[in-house]
Parts: C-alpha cells; structure tokens; sequence
C-alpha cells in the first residue's frame, strides 16, 4: 500500500501491526529440545509428543522431565539415593519466555517436583517453596503423598554408603547406557546397588514454532548429602535461566559452583553479546575453571544452551558429558566439547 492509505489506516485505530507480524513462519527454527545426559533421549521423546504437534515450550520441558521422573530409579525422581540420613528430597525448577519462573526444594514424597514447581510459578506471588511448605502447598493442589520408603536400588547404595559414610562426589556418574533409556529389555547392568552413582539431574531447554523458549529442571540432588543440601537446580540463575529475546540455559554437575557464578544466566549473557550458545558455555566453564584452581579436577560442570536463532550448543569442564537434541531431523546423543 502506499503512504496516504497506510495513514489512514492509522487513523481508523489499526494500530496493532508490528514488523515482527511480517516475519514468515518459516523462518523460525523450531521445534527443538535439549536435555542433559543420556537420560534425555527419552526426556526429549515426551517433549516431542507436545513440541512436535505445535505445542509450546511451557508444557514441553513440564512433560519430558517427568519421564525421567517416573522412572523410579536411583537416579531423578522418589527412587533416587537419599541424603545421608536416609531420606529423598527433590529440588526443581522451571521457566518460561515470559520471565515467569517457579521452584521448589527439600520437597519430600511428592513424585512430580517439576510439576509443583510450575504451580507455584502460576498459582502463587512467590518463586520458591521449599520443604514442608512446599509439600503442603503440593497436596493443597491435589498431589499424591508417596511413600517414603527408598527404591531397591537406593536401599543396597545407602546400605553400601553407610559402611565408610564418606561423602565424595563422582564425575560424570549421571550417565548410562542409553539404549536402556529407549528399550528397558536392553538396560545395561546397573552400577546402582554399588552406591557408584551418587547424584543425577535432567535438565531441558525448548524452542517451540511460535518462536518461544522454556526449561526445566529436576534433581534428587547429591547423594548422601547433608540433609537439607540445596544444589542450583531450583535457583533460577543459577541451574537454570530463559531469557526470550537472547537464549534458554541449563546446568548440570557440581551445583555448589554453579551458584558461584550464577552460571546459567552467565551463559545467557555472554550470549547477548554475540557469542554462539558453546562459545558463551565455554566462557564461564572456563571461569569455574579459574576459581577452583586444582580443585577442579574433583568436579564436573556442564551446560547446555539454546539461543533464539535455534542454534545449540555445549560445554563441560571435563571429558564424559553427553546431551540429547530432538529436532525435526530425528532424536540423537551428542559427545560434549571440554576443557581438558
């Protein structure tokens, strides 16, 4: 149209129109979704069921973490390995491309944490729950008091655990087989009825077709921690940080110094300035790197980030970390770049 007839259009209050109204809906370079660890190839399946069929982000990471969740193993969920005085608790956490964020912490006996989390982002005025706040607020919304009796696998580990007491975390002990994730009549031999596994986390970041990204979060934190142990997963900023106009990250490995460095949304920002989604997971691996000096030989830190041009990427600080990315092309494991 020409000038005087677009002008006139103002004029009769057709003011809505923005530049990004013009922008084809091909250009957007979604659906996609990534996860942390092996464990995300199944992960990234339940969230394919909703991002795949035009869902949005939101419901996406909600939906795939709590397949991880159900598994009621030693790993994430109520049949992980408890703190080292015997009991689970569940720290969790969610985002969405709006700056809307929920999570709880110390939860105990409630099987979907990730799910309460995104309640209390959307039915309360606070950010965090913890503890028996947080199981009551969970059962005020019609959630499931579980049992709170361990796993079989979590019974032998802490039955193991028990016998040194000794709380000395393992590098990259998150991951498994992950033909196991996709047929359970292939599972690898488990390393769990060892006590060798010792914390776990699945961490999911999304891009949907409308442009928009989310993430989640969902730990059984460290094994045999102190009781009362809280790790990033559930601080936003921390393990995990959206930010629509720039990128979506998540975190992994020794939370205690992912806090340090409020690392996921350190990665957001290094992303801002024009660095690519590895690039930017680099930069602040790197600085973990730099502040623990020879103790950074003891611990993992990974990330995982997503920007808003789709593109993805990761970086750990050691050797042993893998991720999971569904797109349209089909699901598949990626090795991650590290420093050493």
């Amino acid at each position: 149209m020409d000038r005087r007839k677009f002008i006139n259009l103002g004029g009769l209050g057709v003011t809505s129109f923005t530049l990004s109204s013009f922008v084809p809906q091909q250009n957007i370079k979604g659906p996609l979704v990534v996860s942390t660890w092996d464990a995300g190839i199944a992960a990234n399946a339940g969230a394919w069921t909703i991002l795949g069929s035009g869902g949005k982000a939101l419901d996406a990471v909600e939906k795939g973490v709590m397949v991880t969740e159900d598994e009621m193993n030693c790993c994430v969920g109520l049949g992980a390995n408890p703190d080292r005085d015997g009991f689970v608790t569940l720290d969790a956490s969610i985002m969405d491309h709006e700056f809307n964020c929920g999570s709880v912490a110390f939860l105990e006996r409630i099987k979907h944490p990730i799910s309460v989390a995104r309640r209390v982002m959307e039915k309360t005025p606070h950010v965090m729950l913890v503890g028996e706040g947080a199981q009551q607020f969970a059962l005020e919304q019609g959630f499931k008091l579980e049992s709170g009796e361990l796993s079989k696998d979590a019974k032998n580990a802490y039955k193991n655990w028990l016998k040194n007491s000794e709380y000395k975390p393992v590098i990259n002990i998150e991951r498994k087989n992950a033909i196991s994730q996709l047929d359970p009549n292939k599972m690898a031999p488990h390393k769990l009825a060892t006590g060798e596994w010792n914390h776990d986390t699945i961490g999911m970041i999304a891009l949907d077709s409308f442009g928009n990204l989310s993430g989640s979060c969902t730990t059984s934190g460290a094994g045999f921690k102190m009781r009362g142990r809280i790790g990033d997963s559930p601080v936003i900023g921390a393990g995990l940080y959206v930010d629509n106009e720039v990128g979506a990250v998540v975190a992994t490995g020794q939370g205690e110094d992912v806090i340090r460095v409020a690392g996921s949304s350190a990665v957001v920002e290094q992303m801002r300035q024009g660095k690519s989604p590895t690039e930017a997971c680099k930069i602040i691996v790197e600085r973990i790197n730099r502040i623990k000096k020879e103790k950074a030989k003891d611990i993992q830190i990974c990330f995982i980030a997503i920007n808003k041009k789709g593109e993805f990427g990761a970086y750990s600080l050691h050797k042993g970390f893998n991720y999971a990315v569904h797109n349209k092309e089909g699901n598949k494991l990626y090795e991650s770049t590290s420093l050493d």
